[in-house]
């Protein structure tokens, strides 16, 4: 009887748990000056690089076009993602107790997996943009209205975030029976780890989330491009070399992402215990800043208008300056 009373009182204390610590920082005096230098330095340059991307699509008229738009609305997604990201490793870094609190831990889940789920959404989107684009060159025009691109973008934003807002309820509702989370910054399966009992509905409601954000819009993806190959193929040297021009920044951006993906789910759902523990800072981080770090450049640099319209634009700034 007094080990049950004992036990009950453990799980309703666990149910209130104020904050969550992270146990895979390494304290190390030289390491931890060169990692806060080197986070504070990709920060930076995610936030410059993306919002002058940002502000060149908006400011010049010629970039109000489909496919520039959605990549508007992934260049805002770097900079959400980045920002849930960065402040808080930031401070992570430099404090002795890394501790987070739970409102704060929970709020950072809802930020990070609704930008992975957004990310997947938006390349999904790309993709069909550029289906249109070059297997139905005639009809993009009316395809692509307005209307059409504010209910794609709208697609890209909403269904993530009430996904990811039922994931952080489930979340919140659990009893928990511990608060070390064994990672750099808070993840949803790691909390679902310190359940005190099954969490059958959470691990269920994330197989069926996992699916819909990431199997759905990569099987979107794959059907499109099926489709501009077969149109390449049977198509002219000019129609092969737009597909070429306009896809592979797209295709390269997909499989960094998922490359980055695949190995947060293998790293979250098996014991890794055995790598080292500078591989599980640096391997994690790579999934959430590769995407903001290359994107600005890799498509800046492969498509002229916006490389033009950059150059052009600080050109200006440099004479007026």
């Amino acid at each position: 009887m007094i080990a049950l009373q004992i036990k009950i009182r453990m799980k309703i204390n666990s149910s209130q748990v104020l904050y969550f610590t992270l146990s895979t920082y390494l304290d190390s005096g030289m390491f931890t000056c060169l990692f806060f230098v080197v986070c504070m330095i990709i920060y930076i340059v995610i936030i410059g690089c993306n919002v002058v991307l940002i502000v060149v699509i908006c400011v010049n008229r010629s970039l109000h076009e489909p496919m520039y738009m959605f990549l508007c609305s992934l260049f805002v997604n770097e900079l959400y993602g980045s920002s849930g990201l960065f402040p808080f490793l930031l401070v992570q870094v430099l404090s002795d107790v890394h501790t987070v609190s739970a409102p704060v831990c929970f709020l950072q889940i809802f930020c990070l997996y609704t930008y992975g789920s957004v990310e997947f959404t938006n390349l999904a989107v790309m993709s069909y943009d550029r289906y249109v684009a070059i297997c139905h060159p005639l009809q993009y025009i009316t395809i692509m209205s307005q209307r059409r691109i504010v209910f794609l973008i709208c697609l890209i934003w909403l269904p993530p975030f009430i996904a990811v807002s039922v994931t952080t309820f489930l979340s919140l509702s659990l009893q928990l029976c511990g608060n070390v989370i064994n990672r750099i910054y808070c993840d949803n399966h790691s909390i679902i780890k310190l359940a005190c009992s099954e969490p059958r509905v959470n691990n269920v409601y994330e197989l069926v989330m996992t699916f819909l954000t990431v199997c759905v819009p990569v099987s979107v993806i794959l059907y499109t491009y099926m489709r501009i190959l077969k149109v390449c193929f049977s198509g002219s040297k000019q129609t092969r070399q737009k597909a070429v021009s306009t896809c592979t920044p797209h295709l390269a951006s997909l499989l960094n992402f998922s490359f980055g993906v695949s190995f947060e789910i293998i790293r979250s759902r098996f014991n890794m215990n055995n790598v080292s523990s500078v591989l599980q800072i640096f391997l994690p981080l790579y999934y959430l800043t590769s995407q903001p770090l290359f994107n600005p450049f890799l498509y800046g640099l492969n498509l002229s208008q916006i490389r033009h319209m950059c150059k052009k634009l600080t050109l200006q700034f440099l004479k007026n300056f």
